[in-house]
């Protein structure tokens, strides 16, 4: 089972779920003004969506395209005219997985899951709470908003295309969202809880989703924030849920699921370096580094000036490419390093030198693939390094059952 999840938890990471776009109702353009204050200028590129041509996709969908691609939301997939297919591209099945991966660690680390009928179906309902029916809301929603860039970038997708009505695709929103909430009230029952800690998490989790695709916040526009949300989404919320069903969250799992979520921030950064050209098409750049030049110039202040406005870009955009690598490898590496120490803290060499084992595979694909070239490496990267992190998630998990 495990291989199975971590071969297609893979291809999550070619998904458009980190598409940064403008406000849906709103124009795309930015202002060419810019702020100026002694030595500090911070511009953005004035942008028209009248003259930011989309370019023809490689994998736009054709006669040709698969089927298989289609059902699973991603792309290269056959154009399709069947609504129920078509609800379900938009849902995005290839990024179930990982939710489920955390759902089995979260059981995992409970202690005490046991395979008995009744726990396999408690954990297959968490598991359709968490992926089908949340992340299915996530990503409806996150192409609901995500509209309007659509238009310019992939016009064969779904909303955009006109496969599926406006009025539809917020009726699938809303049945998603509460079929899952509903799901996370009836886990909370089922599990004897006092306080329903599932249907908040699931509410919790649900309104994450809400302002990480949705202005006026919009989470995704923020390199940092956004990031991490992304993390937090796809390791801590669906480990907790699992956790809480068969057993009780603790303190120490919350902090390792925590640091677990910056290194998914490392992973989200990479499919920010595939989006590079797009984030500065569409004016999310800067007119280079405060220049600390005039001595009454308050040093710290103009640097949180220019950290606050590198907050609406990508990392790779905002700090450059080669920085952006080191910022990458650096929250994946020592994320895990620090639970690998905190294990050992805990005397459980044993598992420690396991997720060791686990990390150090990751550093050589690192410097292989990541900071050689990760335009070109990504995929490979990826397909090479991931599954080694997504096995030291369920190491972590048991060293914590124990």
């Amino acid at each position: 089972m495990s291989t199975l999840l971590n071969t297609i938890a893979l291809s999550t990471l070619h998904t458009n779920l980190n598409r940064r776009s403008p406000p849906p109702l709103a124009p795309i353009s930015f202002s060419g003004t810019g702020t100026r204050r002694r030595g500090l200028i911070v511009r953005a590129t004035e942008t028209d969506t009248n003259k930011v041509k989309g370019q023809v996709p490689d994998a736009a969908p054709t006669k040709d395209g698969s089927s298989i691609n289609q059902l699973l939301g991603i792309k290269g997939a056959a154009q399709e005219t069947n609504k129920w297919k078509i609800r379900l591209q938009l849902t995005k099945p290839v990024t179930w997985p990982p939710l489920v991966w955390g759902v089995v660690c979260g059981a995992a680390a409970s202690g005490n899951f046991h395979w008995t009928p009744e726990d396999v179906l408690k954990s297959i309902m968490c598991m359709v709470m968490s992926g089908p029916c949340l992340t299915g809301y996530t990503q409806t929603l996150n192409d609901w908003y995500d509209r309007e860039i659509d238009a310019i970038n992939e016009p064969y997708r779904p909303i955009p295309s006109g496969a599926i009505t406006e009025n539809e695709v917020i009726i699938q929103i809303w049945v998603l969202l509460l079929a899952g909430l509903v799901i996370a009230g009836a886990l909370d029952v089922w599990a004897g809880h006092d306080f329903p800690v599932i249907f908040y998490l699931a509410l919790g989790g649900s309104f994450l989703s809400y302002i990480y695709s949705a202005p006026p916040l919009k989470l995704k526009q923020n390199g940092w924030m956004g990031n991490f949300a992304l993390g937090a989404s796809y390791i801590s919320l669906p480990w907790w849920a699992g956790q809480a069903l068969f057993g009780n969250l603790t303190l120490d799992v919350v902090i390792l699921t925590i640091l677990y979520s910056i290194a998914g921030l490392g992973i989200a950064i990479v499919n920010d370096f595939k989006s590079i050209e797009g984030d500065r098409a569409l004016g999310l750049q800067v007119g280079g580094r405060p220049a600390l030049m005039t001595e009454d110039f308050i040093y710290a202040s103009g640097y949180l000036i220019y950290f606050f406005y590198n907050q609406i870009q990508s990392l790779p955009v905002a700090f450059g490419v080669d920085a952006a690598k080191w910022i990458c490898v650096g929250a994946i590496d020592i994320t895990q390093l620090s639970v690998v120490g905190y294990l050992l803290w805990s005397g459980k060499p044993y598992y420690a030198l396991a997720l060791l084992g686990l990390t150090l595979p990751q550093v050589y694909f690192q410097f292989a693939y990541l900071l050689k070239d990760p335009f070109k490496y990504d995929v490979k990267y990826q397909a090479s390094a991931q599954p080694f992190l997504i096995l030291g998630l369920l190491v972590t998990a048991l060293a914590t059952s124990h």
